[in-house]
């Protein structure tokens, strides 16, 4: 990690000790933008600012540091950085001014705020401070192999420059030396007198002299093509491991990170950051395929014998452009992909960008992109062949195009799409036990232009993640089922979309509890992942280690679990679900204990006092939660654990998990012994008294009660004959059904008010008087 990159990360005292000590004399724009040179051509030499006899080096210093600014500054985009650049070119105009008597005093200012960054940055690092992983791994790296390149690019282009003066000043020469040799030429047919003789001598003498520096011109253009070649060369290498890391690693990782929070997985978006190291790297490749171009020019222009030496420019100028290609393709990315589960005739969202596309002006003649639906198979056709699907496609998408939009605030070219809609679908055949919910699609984005002016055409397009098409909602869990093991375990480079038919279970239960928590804010203990393992693999928890096991795609989402109709996925998910939508505050507190057996939840109870519950999550009923207390009946003195009928989404729209607790007043405390106000209190609803409404009505509450438990209700007794129970299953009946469920029912009452508003005048006092 380079010093800048350290002193940079120092906070409080330190930071501000390392801007006090730049200034005018010194400014930190140019400690900033020429961090490497700076460092390179200072920092860790030996050169003594007190030692006269190095003022010639430091002489040579200021002039190499103010061309480094003016050429920083000039590569400068003027509408995005103008105070910048304007304040490189003033530092430039001015260490000149100052110090060009007494280059010396420079080097001796330069050296001072290196020493007291070095100080305060060994200082940090003996306290133990940690300069930040993004710092001190590959983003550090990354940036500093960027900034090498660009040193040598800039180096690079000055030696261009030089060779074409050079070559300049030989072409110049060469032509006074074809005039001597023409003037030579026309004294010999004239008189032969002295003044022709001497004339004669004089211009022989100049032309030898002339071919000679041309001789030495000729060696030193040579030697310096031969130069910039391995120079060109060398950087080549360097854009080549660069660039790589960048687009194989970070990029592909990034991907994959989206890929994964698609799961639910906490996503490190970091696209920005590669935008920045991908325009630095389309700048640099840019320019070395400029210098390349250029110095084949200069090599048409003056033909010379290389002396053996092989011409490697063409080979240069073909690697260079192939890296600019694979660039600017590989940067067209999908930055919001469009929704996994995708429904028939619903819109539906998706952005495109390309991160090399302000860099490249790509945006002065706004490229248009196209959206279409390929099949699995198509878009492995097109991998394979590398060019676009023809034919038609698997499906017909509404609102597919859109024009890629510059953002001069963020540096981004992206295409938003807001109001896509999928119209219909064309299926592949089915085989075996397929599905539709099995089958996967992907979006294709598609676009083509060119930069340069014209010199350069490209075609680009990329591939959303897998979709799975549905035209119902009940095909919603099984299509997720597909999504959500896709995501978790597909691997890189894969064939379109290849994954693994049996994964070990310590994956699959990884993928799960990232997907409960992503939904429900909190994460699966290790006592609920053994639960979820003993009833994927349909165990009756027999097993003890489950790590090495594999479990296989169709016990995951194709058999159903023994003795129920639907599958270890389809139960998994519906508990999801409830517990997103009506369940996630006390879930989040711990107060549901959810994935817990019927015969557990039993020994767990038996040792407890009367009155302590816990919550566990149905076997038998997709997407229900029971309660499980110990107490006794009104028919019974024996303490027993008691199961009351699930309670599902549907229920819960009716009256809240927190407010049926309230009513039940049997149950006492939570397990193990958390009194249940304090568990749940905060999310009851809060009770007013009923007001008559504009019509001019009552309204009733409905209140959770069990016949044969006392103290059903905190509210006044309820007249049973005139209100009968109401049972959240319709056909169910109060008391103990056929599964030894306690069924609980919601009784209507009415809650205080002024009744003398209704139109048919009964007396209720008297009515009620019986049930007071």
């Amino acid at each position: 990690m380079s010093l800048w990159t350290k002193a940079q990360q120092l906070e409080g005292d330190a930071l501000q000790q390392v801007k006090a000590v730049y200034g005018d004399h010194f400014p930190l724009e140019v400690r900033h933008f020429l961090a490497s040179w700076i460092e390179q051509k200072i920092l860790w030499t030996e050169i003594d600012p007190e030692n006269p006899q190095h003022e010639q080096y430091a002489a040579s210093l200021l002039d190499s540091l103010t061309h480094e600014l003016q050429v920083r500054a000039s590569s400068l985009p003027a509408d995005q950085h103008f105070i910048t650049k304007m304040n490189l070119v003033e530092a430039a105009n001015n260490f000149q001014q100052r110090y060009s008597n007494n280059p010396l005093s420079l080097l001796r200012i330069i050296k001072h705020c290196l020493s007291t960054e070095l100080k305060l940055v060994q200082q940090a690092e003996n306290a133990g401070m940690d300069f930040g992983p993004a710092m001190s791994s590959a983003a550090a790296e990354i940036t500093q192999q960027l900034d090498i390149m660009r040193s040598r690019t800039d180096e690079t282009a000055e030696d261009l420059r030089r060779m074409e003066q050079e070559q300049e000043s030989f072409a110049l020469q060469y032509h006074e030396c074809t005039k001597i040799n023409a003037h030579i030429s026309h004294l010999q047919n004239q008189p032969q007198n002295q003044t022709n003789i001497d004339l004669d001598k004089k211009l022989r003498r100049q032309k030898e002299m002339m071919e000679q520096m041309l001789s030495q011109k000729v060696t030193g253009l040579m030697q310096q093509r031969i130069s910039l070649t391995e120079k060109l060369k060398v950087t080549l290498g360097l854009i080549v491991t660069v660039q790589g890391r960048i687009l194989d690693e970070e990029l592909i990782k990034w991907k994959r990170d989206q890929q994964l929070a698609g799961n639910g997985a906490k996503f490190n978006n970091n696209l920005d950051t590669i935008q920045e190291w991908c325009e630095n790297l389309a700048e640099i490749n840019w320019l070395n395929r400029q210098q390349i171009k250029g110095a084949e020019r200069l090599k048409n222009k003056l033909p010379l014998d290389n002396q053996g030496v092989a011409d490697i420019l063409p080979q240069l100028n073909a690697q260079i452009t192939q890296l600019l290609s694979s660039l600017v393709t590989s940067t067209f990315v999908i930055e919001k992909q469009p929704p996994q589960v995708m429904k028939t005739n619903t819109r539906f969202t998706a952005t495109v960008r390309l991160l090399v596309g302000g860099k490249l002006n790509v945006h002065m003649s706004p490229p248009q992109v196209k959206v279409s639906i390929i099949s699995e198979a198509q878009a492995n056709a097109l991998l394979k062949n590398e060019k676009l699907v023809k034919g038609e496609a698997s499906g017909e998408i509404l609102n597919n195009t859109g024009i890629m939009e510059y953002h001069a605030a963020t540096r981004q070219l992206a295409a938003s799409f807001r109001n896509m809609q999928l119209k219909k679908i064309k299926r592949a055949e089915k085989k075996g036990t397929e599905s539709v919910m099995d089958e996967k699609f992907s979006l294709l984005f598609s676009s083509q232009f060119s930069v340069g002016g014209g010199e350069l055409m490209f075609q680009v397009w990329t591939l959303s993640l897998p979709v799975v098409v549905i035209v119902h909602g009940n095909q919603e869990p099984h299509a997720w089922a597909t999504v959500t093991w896709d995501n978790a375990f597909a691997e890189g480079g894969r064939v379109p979309f290849a994954v693994p038919d049996k994964v070990q279970w310590p994956f699959v239960a990884e993928a799960l509890n990232i997907k409960f928590c992503s939904q429900t804010g909190r994460l699966l203990s290790e006592d609920s992942l053994r639960f979820l393992a003993d009833k994927a693999f349909r165990s009756n928890n027999n097993i003890t280690d489950y790590s090495n096991m594999m479990l296989s795609w169709s016990q995951f989402c194709k058999e159903p679990l023994p003795e129920r109709s639907f599958t270890f996925w389809e139960w998994f998910y519906a508990v999801m679900k409830l517990t997103r939508e009506h369940l996630k505050g006390p879930w989040v507190d711990g107060c549901i204990l959810g994935f817990v057996r019927k015969k557990q939840a039993e020994e767990m109870l038996s040792t407890c006092s009367n009155g302590t519950f816990l919550l566990r999550f149905s076997d038998s009923e997709l997407g229900g939660v029971t309660i499980a207390w110990i107490g006794c009946s009104e028919d019974s003195k024996h303490s027993e654990v008691f199961m009351l009928q699930p309670f599902t989404s549907k229920d819960f729209a009716i009256r809240s998990l927190a407010d049926r607790i309230s009513d039940l007043q049997h149950l006492v405390y939570l397990y193990p012994d958390i009194c249940k106000q304090q568990a749940f209190s905060k999310y009851y609803t809060p009770f007013t008294d009923a007001q008559p409404n504009t019509n001019g009505y009552v309204k009733p509450m409905l209140v959770t009660q069990i016949r044969g438990f006392a103290g059903g209700s905190s509210l006044p007794p309820t007249p049973h004959a005139m209100f009968p129970p109401q049972s959240p299953d319709a056909n169910s009946v109060v008391g103990e059904n056929m599964n030894g469920y306690m069924s609980a029912g919601d009784l209507e009452l009415f809650c205080g008010g002024d009744f003398t508003s209704i139109e048919d005048n009964i007396d209720f006092q008297e009515f009620m008087t019986p049930y007071k």
